[in-house]
């Protein structure tokens, strides 16, 4: 069978021999560090890519995947812009909706509050916080009862449950013999939601629209239209799409706009976390570079024997660039292979880790998911495994240049 000398006797120095066992021990490390450092990178990386998603899921429960609002902050004719929307592409429904800021006093407790006016029937079509429900119904808010249904986090703050009663305080006031006074009224509490995301759950409150329209004194005008199309991930396409379909009366806006800084930071901290665990990668690929330069020093007579028998410096230098790069690729493809099985496994292996050691990585009551997410993304995988393999790479030229350096003459003179 023809084999290429350089890569003959590139493996042929990859088998050890009784006077080279420690530095086949030191290559077993070495390809060991590369495939542990990758299997951690691509587990890590799944698992963060989990959390993102499932931190996505639960704050798009109650964001719409775009939202339309007039030039100056408010719709004064929604109705008509909704009988415009009808038929557009990708679009499966509309919401109408009034948002503003209040103070909520229960007793003795009081929280600053965003407090979004809705028609129960509409919501639906844009958001899940119906199915999310933990106490009462969303078709709880009828107008002119002045209901209102509260994030879990912010009723347990304010000590309130389904029929108790609080004080709605507008930032508006009303002029009165005794002086300007804010504008206040009373509420039933009628529901209590839970989304997943301490942001909505802490600081979010819902009335009927009717009822914040009277309260925010907007008469028949509403903040905007939430919307929601067929595919959250496309949202920004077809957002420009419907901007450019509505031209300049209407400012129009998605999801990842409004929630830019928060994906921002995730990219970021992603980036950061990849840069750190690639550090691993290095250390252990120029692990080579001590193992390779133990085998020249040991193969200095073999190597000034081949270079008088005719092989050139190139050669040489090639033979141990293969031996390198064969330690790198074992070492890459154990730990591609190692880090796949672990990432699509974390949820399993973390739940039986649990269950022997009789302890909990996330309390319910303290984070927003109590198990550990993994998400394997393909792409990852294989910039992680293309960077190791040329980080490998990169590590036997020193020592391959070394080699081909060797003068024959000097080593030989005293053999």
């Amino acid at each position: 069978m023809f084999k290429p000398l350089i890569f003959y006797i590139g493996l042929r120095y990859t088998r050890a021999k009784r006077r080279t066992q420690f530095i086949s021990f030191v290559t077993l490390a070495s390809v060991m560090g590369i495939a542990l450092s990758v299997t951690a990178l691509i587990t890590v990386l799944s698992v963060m890519n989990g959390f993102v998603d499932e931190i996505s899921k639960s704050m798009l429960k109650m964001t719409a995947h775009a939202t339309i609002t007039g030039n100056y902050g408010q719709l004064d004719d929604w109705h008509a812009l909704d009988e415009k929307l009808v038929g557009f592409p990708h679009l499966e429904g509309t919401a109408p909706f009034v948002n503003g800021q209040v103070m909520i006093n229960a007793d003795r407790r009081v929280s600053g509050t965003v407090i979004s006016g809705i028609l129960p029937d509409n919501e639906s079509k844009v958001s899940e916080v119906a199915a999310n429900m933990k106490q009462g119904k969303l078709a709880d808010l009828v107008a002119g009862q002045y209901g209102i249904v509260l994030g879990e986090e912010l009723a347990t703050y304010l000590g309130v449950a389904t029929g108790d009663k609080l004080t709605v305080i507008s930032p508006q006031v009303n002029s009165t013999p005794a002086g300007v006074v804010p504008r206040m009224r009373r509420f039933t509490v009628v529901g209590v939601f839970k989304v997943g995301v301490y942001e909505y759950d802490r600081n979010m409150a819902m009335i009927h629209m009717d009822d914040a329209a009277k309260l925010f004194r907007l008469e028949n005008a509403v903040s905007g239209l939430r919307i929601k199309f067929d595919n959250l991930l496309n949202a920004p396409q077809i957002t420009v799409a419907l901007a450019n379909a509505l031209q300049d009366n209407y400012q129009v806006g998605d999801w990842t706009k409004a929630n830019a800084n928060f994906f921002l930071a995730i990219k970021m901290e992603k980036r950061v976390m990849s840069i750190i665990l690639l550090l691993m990668v290095a250390v252990a690929a120029f692990n080579i570079v001590s193992t390779l330069i133990m085998v020249v020093t040991d193969k200095r007579a073999d190597i000034a024997i081949l270079k008088t028998q005719g092989l050139t410096s190139a050669s040489v230098m090639g033979i141990f660039m293969v031996l390198g790069t064969i330690i790198g690729v074992i070492g890459t493809v154990l730990g591609t292979i190692g880090g796949v099985v672990l990432a699509l496994n974390v949820p399993a292996i973390v739940h039986n880790i649990e269950e022997t050691f009789h302890i909990k990585f996330l309390n319910a009551q303290i984070y927003t998911i109590s198990e550990l997410p993994s998400q394997l993304i393909w792409t990852d995988v294989y910039v992680i495994a293309g960077m190791a393999f040329l980080l490998s790479l990169i590590a036997t030229i020193y020592p391959a240049w070394q080699a081909a350096k060797i003068n024959p003459a000097e080593v030989l003179r005293y053999e």
